[in-house]
């Protein structure tokens, strides 16, 4: 059943109330917040990549905090094993049973710090769980429950004692963005609120993790005419036959767009998906998927660039409601 317009119009308000909750304690980003939102309610993961001190860590516990569900933070690091993330089965001498006790994946929202810092098999044992929401140990699989978002955060990779993260873990994150350094009025604000350490800590829960999965289902029921599946196909395989790249957006990653975009047409208060939801979100969910010819990234040329001309080179479909 497609959501109705006076659903498109209580999405559109919660979503607008979530995002100025957060926006009290990540100051002048509401555009990445509206990105990290949409990714929560398309059920996907983001990967914040940043210099140190912008503010990532600041908005993965905003969001938390606006949550009313669990949370918890991992650190990463050089000696981190996957066991530490995923939790290990002990043997109870009293009961003389296996019992498994859970790790830190076992939240809602799980902020995975500076994942780049972790060695690629501890990175590795987020595949399983970011794509199933499930992690399998000695063979007995685990649900995370619903809503589950990893938010992970990394240095670029010139910074020292960095590993790049792997080609299927990135495809595995829904949105790649960045938040930047602040204007000089949000600046000045974050200045004059200095004493205080944590801002996140004193917003206040304005939905509940049911609440989360509701407004999910109710995401998915945004209408995407036929002219758009279309367009988002031709789109990711455009990508895949430029001279300059060797891996283009996959599949994975075109189900990502649907997803993201009906969240993102929702936001906006409508129950039905435009061509522009694709090319305002192609940025974000696509450029992280590519992956570049090494002499083409030598010479400059970067993802975003090929997705700006793909984009340009693709006819879009003439918008339309869906009909009554």
């Amino acid at each position: 059943m497609t959501m109705t317009s006076e659903q498109a119009t209580w999405f559109a308000g919660t979503f607008g109330r979530l995002v100025d909750n957060v926006s009290l304690a990540v100051l002048g980003k509401s555009q990445v917040i509206r990105l990290v939102l949409t990714a929560m309610l398309a059920e996907g993961h983001v990967l914040l990549e940043d210099a140190p001190g912008t503010g990532k860590t600041s908005l993965a516990k905003a969001l938390a905090a606006t949550v009313q569900g669990t949370n918890n933070r991992i650190q990463f690091t050089p000696d981190l094993l996957p066991s530490d993330v995923t939790g290990v089965t002990i043997y109870d001498q009293q009961s003389h049973k296996f019992e498994f006790h859970r790790g830190p994946i076992f939240a809602s929202i799980v902020l995975a710090d500076e994942i780049n810092r972790a060695s690629p098999k501890t990175q590795s044992a987020l595949l399983e769980v970011m794509e199933e929401s499930r992690i399998t140990v000695d063979g007995i699989g685990h649900e995370v429950g619903r809503p589950f978002m990893v938010i992970a955060t990394q240095n670029p990779i010139e910074q020292a004692g960095t590993y790049r993260l792997p080609e299927a873990q990135l495809d595995r994150f829904l949105i790649k963005t960045s938040i930047g350094y602040p204007d000089l009025a949000s600046t000045e604000l974050i200045l004059a609120g200095a004493a205080n350490r944590n801002p996140a800590a004193g917003l206040t829960a304005m939905i509940t993790t049911s609440a989360v999965a509701d407004m999910a289902d109710l995401a998915s029921s945004v209408h995407t005419d036929a002219a758009i599946l279309r367009y988002v196909a031709v789109l990711t395989q455009e990508t895949r036959f430029t001279a300059e790249t060797r891996v283009g957006v996959s599949v994975r990653g075109a189900l990502s767009m649907i997803r993201a975009a009906k969240v993102w047409a929702a936001a906006q208060g409508r129950n039905f998906v435009l061509p522009d939801d694709v090319k305002d979100l192609a940025a974000a969910v696509w450029t992280h998927r590519r992956v570049l010819d090494p002499e083409a990234e030598f010479s400059g040329m970067t993802a975003e660039k090929i997705i700006s001309r793909v984009l340009a080179d693709v006819a879009a479909p003439l918008s339309r409601k869906p009909a009554a």
